[in-house]
């Protein structure tokens, strides 16, 4: 599922139709937060089946919420300075993303370190993909 909104993604160019690469970006971080309170709930069990369903969902929106800046902010950027493939678009989106986990936790020790590294993620995939790294190796035989 994550390598088909991946691929969804790259198909769209970058700084044009920003609804659907924020709605991919949203899904993605959606699935990323309900894999994560998954292993949440499981791991760490809830004395209430009301506490498990309001921790799932904390952290479900929570990751949806930081996708949907990240693709938003990224595809805006792009459109804004009119440079569609510059990583700079991709950090300012990684480093939006960021600060929103910043804001979610009422920390800006939080919101500034999620801003440099979620950026600095950021703009690595972006030169990656620009630069042709592989990301997934396939075996070999």
């Amino acid at each position: 599922m994550a390598r088909l909104l991946l691929q969804a993604y790259d198909e769209i160019p970058d700084g044009t139709q920003c609804h659907r690469k924020t709605y991919i970006t949203t899904a993605l971080g959606g699935l990323v937060g309900a894999i994560g309170s998954a292993y949440s709930v499981v791991l760490n069990p809830a004395d209430t089946h009301l506490e498990a369903v309001a921790r799932a969902g904390r952290y479900t929106f929570t990751a949806a919420a930081v996708g949907a800046m990240f693709g938003l902010a990224t595809c805006a950027s792009a459109q804004i300075r009119e440079k569609p493939d510059d990583p700079l678009n991709y950090f300012i989106g990684g480093c939006t993303a960021g600060l929103t986990l910043g804001a979610r936790a009422h920390s800006y020790g939080t919101g500034a370190v999620g801003c440099v590294y979620m950026g600095t993620a950021a703009t690595l995939f972006k030169i990656g993909k620009l630069e042709g790294w592989e990301y997934f190796s396939s075996p070999k035989m």
